[in-house]
C-alpha cells in the first residue's frame, strides 16, 4: 500500500527537483553565505577572512555616507511608487469601465508595457547622453532661446533625482497597470451592480469596492516594487559618474554596496554587511505591509458588504 502509494506521488517531486535544487544553489546559499561573510574581514584578493564579529556593521553605521545612501534610496523608491500606483490606478479603472468602454484596449496595454522591456542601463545612458553638456536637450533649450547658455544639468541634485525617478517609473508602471486590470477584472460584477441599485456613485464603488479587493494585489505590488526599489543600481549608476554624483545625491545602498566591493582588495565582508542591512530593512518592511495590506479576503468582503449595508441605510427614504 505504502510502496504503491510513493509510486503515484514520486513523479511530482522529479519534476520540483530541480527548481528545489536551484532555489537552493542560487537562492539559499548566497543568502546564508552572505549572511556568514559580513562577520568576516574576507576580500577577494586575500581570499578566505577571519571572523570579526560585528566589525564590518560598526564600521558601516560609523560612515556618514551609508545613513545618506539608504535614504536616498528609501526617498527615490517613495517618489517612484506613488505616481506608479496612481497612474496604474487611474488607467486600469479607464479601461476596465463598461461605460467608458474604450476601443483598442489591448494596444493601448502594450503600448504601456513596452517600456519594461527596455533595458534599464540602456535607457539611462540616453538619458545621461540627452542631458549632457552639449547633448540635444541643452542644443534645443539654447537655439529656441530659453536658455542663454548650455546648462550643467547632471550637476543639479534636484534634476538628477528627478531623471533616476521618471526613468524608474516610466519602465515599471505599465507592468503593474497591467496586474492591478487584472485584479479589477476579478472583481465579481454582482458587487458593482448591488451599489448601483443603492444609488452608489462612481467614487463610491471605487472607494468601498474595488480598493479594499485590490488590497492583495496591492500588497503584492508594494513588497515587489520595494525589494525592486531596494536593489536600484543600474540607473543612478550609470546616470552620472558611477558614485551617485552630485555630492552622492543618487547614490543608493546597492551603489555603496558595489563601491566598498570595488577597491584594490575587493572587501566583500564589508560590502555583505550592507546586503544585510539593506535584506533586513526590506523583510521588515514586507512583513509589515502584508500585515496592514494582505490577502483577507473573508475581512474584505465583509467589510465591503457592510459598507453598502451601512450606504443604504444612510440614504435619504423618499
Amino acid at each position: 500500500m505504502k510502496v504503491a502509494k510513493f509510486k503515484k506521488i514520486s513523479p511530482g517531486y522529479l519534476f520540483l527537483l530541480p527548481f528545489a535544487l536551484g532555489f537552493l544553489a542560487f537562492g539559499i546559499y548566497p543568502i546564508i553565505n552572505t549572511f556568514v561573510l559580513s562577520f568576516t574581514d574576507t576580500t577577494i584578493m586575500g581570499g578566505d577572512g577571519k571572523f570579526i564579529g560585528l566589525a564590518n556593521f560598526t564600521r558601516l553605521f560609523a560612515d556618514r555616507v551609508f545613513p545618506r545612501a539608504v535614504g536616498n534610496t528609501w526617498l527615490m523608491w517613495i517618489l517612484i511608487i506613488i505616481p506608479q500606483i496612481g497612474f496604474a490606478l487611474l488607467l486600469a479603472a479607464l479601461f476596465t469601465n463598461a461605460r467608458l468602454n474604450i476601443k483598442a484596449v489591448g494596444l493601448w496595454r502594450a503600448v504601456f508595457y513596452l517600456p519594461n522591456l527596455l533595458m534599464p542601463a540602456a535607457i539611462a545612458a540616453l538619458f545621461s547622453t540627452l542631458f549632457g553638456l552639449y547633448g540635444p536637450v541643452n542644443q534645443f533649450m539654447v537655439r529656441a532661446g530659453f536658455l542663454s547658455e548650455a546648462m550643467r544639468y547632471m550637476e543639479d541634485i534636484g534634476i538628477t533625482r528627478a531623471l533616476v525617478i521618471f526613468i524608474t517609473w516610466w519602465i515599471w508602471f505599465g507592468q503593474t497597470m497591467i496586474i492591478v486590470m487584472a485584479g479589477m477584472t476579478s472583481i465579481p460584477l454582482q458587487l458593482y451592480e448591488a451599489a448601483m441599485v443603492d444609488g452608489a456613485n462612481a467614487w463610491q464603488m471605487f472607494t468601498r469596492i474595488t480598493l479594499p479587493l485590490l488590497k492583495p494585489i496591492l500588497a503584492f505590488i508594494f513588497v515587489t516594487a520595494m525589494v525592486g526599489g531596494m536593489q536600484m543600481f543600474d540607473v543612478p549608476f550609470l546616470l552620472t559618474d558611477g558614485r551617485g554624483s552630485p555630492q552622492n545625491s543618487i547614490q543608493t545602498s546597492m551603489m555603496l554596496m558595489y563601491i566598498k566591493y570595488n577597491s584594490p582588495k575587493g572587501h566583500i565582508g564589508a560590502a555583505s554587511a550592507v546586503g544585510v542591512v539593506v535584506f533586513i530593512m526590506t523583510a521588515i518592511v514586507a512583513v509589515g505591509i502584508f500585515y496592514f495590506l494582505g490577502d483577507r479576503e473573508k475581512n474584505v468582503m465583509k467589510s465591503t458588504q457592510k459598507s453598502l449595508i451601512n450606504q443604504k441605510a444612510e440614504r435619504p427614504q423618499s
